[in-house]
């Protein structure tokens, strides 16, 4: 496949989508659609690949430019066989496109679930029948829409004609066009010039190359086994339905692969997140980006997990957010904790309940269990952070440091006003606001006196009254 090339066609608005935003730029399970089509040429193993865009072309570009990627420009949109001929400068600069020799796969960047193993199935078919166009067919459930496949009597395709100019019988025809193709090049260049724009939309269809080659007996099809795979985007309902087929393939390869995922139905895995064996996922968990996860996890119900990696036999309880975080092996969080990017906690480190970390290290063994906000901290080994505590790190204009030592104990309802160090050893009692360091072994006490009034009531208006 190293020889292969790939175009991509890219350009449209999809106005059907009702959206500022360039069709293949909606995001599916994180990614933008056109990532997808990209990744499966990718995974072929192709040689090149160029991507066709035009409206928000600007910003395609901007989200997927990669090093394996080439953009061709469509500034007006004249049909699917104009969008390939916008990419053959693309294939051979300063040669016209006239330089390159060999198969190209052509496919739509608004079909996100086509599979590697299927473009190489259609490369390497088209190349065994020595076809100069071979056509990825389907026979869906419901053909109404596509354009059917022509056969003559003996079989061979003769051409693809749209439902629109299809007669009765034609239209009867299961076998469809998907609108992905393997072609050669440079003939195909030739054989649009054949073709023309003499049409109702006065645009350069592609699908009439078919009965170009035809007629010299060298045009093939290969049935697409699962019609889901070439399932195109044209609203947001298509897209929730992509993504629902998308995760369901997800899942599935997933628990093949050995992890437990208690309900599929609602588990959301995107691509790029890695799983060792032994992983359990609750119902409702919502895994993205690069994250991963370690053999003998297991994340509870309605927890969101993005960009983090999580140890091995660690746990984390239900509804908790992690972002950017990293917990080592055997630690735990939750429930309805929230770790913010630059979270670390060390080995058998835990975090309860209604906890929050930013930018801050829980040291081996630590624990934070209650109600507590450490932000911009350095915890040490086998401490213990009170419930209510608060490291109050931001002075309205910079962020500052708290450092606490291994086997500190602050007590609950403590402010750390940051920059602010606890040594080792050191108790904070409950109730403190501290702004001074506390030694190593100390005892930092920093609370007003308690004093009692005897005999008072508070007054209301209209005199004191007692309560009952």
């Amino acid at each position: 496949m190293n020889d292969v090339v790939a175009v991509v066609l890219a350009a449209g608005q999809g106005t059907r989508m009702r959206s500022s935003l360039a069709k293949v730029l909606h995001p599916l399970l994180g990614h933008p659609l056109l990532s997808f089509p990209l990744d499966a040429c990718r995974g072929a193993g192709v040689g090149r690949i160029v991507a066709v865009v035009g409206h928000q072309a600007d910003e395609v570009r901007r989200l997927l430019g990669a090093a394996d990627v080439t953009f061709a420009l469509q500034a007006e949109q004249k049909g699917t066989g104009h969008a390939l001929l916008c990419a053959r400068e693309a294939l051979s600069p300063g040669e016209g496109g006239s330089g390159f020799r060999g198969t190209a796969l052509v496919l739509c960047g608004d079909v996100p679930l086509i599979r590697p193993e299927t473009l190489r199935r259609l490369a390497q078919t088209h190349r065994q029948a020595g076809a100069l166009v071979t056509v990825l067919s389907m026979e869906p459930p419901e053909p109404r829409g596509y354009g059917r496949l022509v056969r003559d009597a003996a079989g061979r395709l003769e051409r693809i004609v749209e439902e629109r100019d299809a007669s009765p019988a034609q239209r009867a025809v299961r076998e469809v066009n998907t609108g992905t193709y393997a072609l050669e090049l440079p003939w195909a260049w030739d054989a649009l010039g054949q073709v023309g724009t003499a049409n109702s939309q006065g645009e350069y269809y592609l699908t009439d190359v078919v009965a170009v080659a035809a007629h010299d007996g060298r045009a093939a099809a290969v049935l697409l086994e699962d019609p889901e795979e070439v399932m195109g985007i044209n609203s947001r309902l298509h897209l929730a339905e992509a993504g629902a087929a998308l995760r369901r393939r997800i899942n599935r390869a997933w628990m093949e692969a050995g992890v437990t995922i208690e309900d599929p139905e609602t588990a959301w895995i995107e691509p790029g997140v890695v799983l060792e064996p032994d992983v359990t996922l609750g119902p409702c968990v919502r895994l993205e980006g690069a994250t991963r996860i370690c053999s003998g996890v297991r994340i509870d119900q309605g927890s969101v997990v993005r960009d983090s990696e999580i140890g091995p036999g660690a746990h984390v309880k239900p509804y908790c957010v992690l972002s950017e975080a990293r917990l080592g092996p055997g630690a735990q969080v939750g429930p309805f904790a929230h770790l913010r990017p630059g979270a670390v906690l060390a080995d058998d480190a835990r975090v309860g309940n209604f906890v929050e970390m930013k930018k801050s290290v829980l040291g081996r063994g630590s624990k934070a269990n209650h109600l507590t906000y450490l932000g911009d901290a350095t915890v040490g080994e086998g401490a213990n952070i009170g419930a209510g505590t608060i490291t109050c790190n931001y002075d309205g204009v910079h962020k500052h440091k708290t450092a606490i030592g291994d086997g500190a104990f602050i007590g609950s309802n403590t402010s750390l006003v940051a920059p602010v160090t606890v040594g080792a050893g050191a108790t904070v009692a409950a109730g403190s606001t501290l702004t001074h360091d506390v030694p190593d072994g100390a005892l930092g006490v920093a609370r007003g006196k308690q004093r009692n009034v005897e005999g008072w009531n508070r007054r209301r208006p209209g005199g004191v009254k007692s309560e009952t």
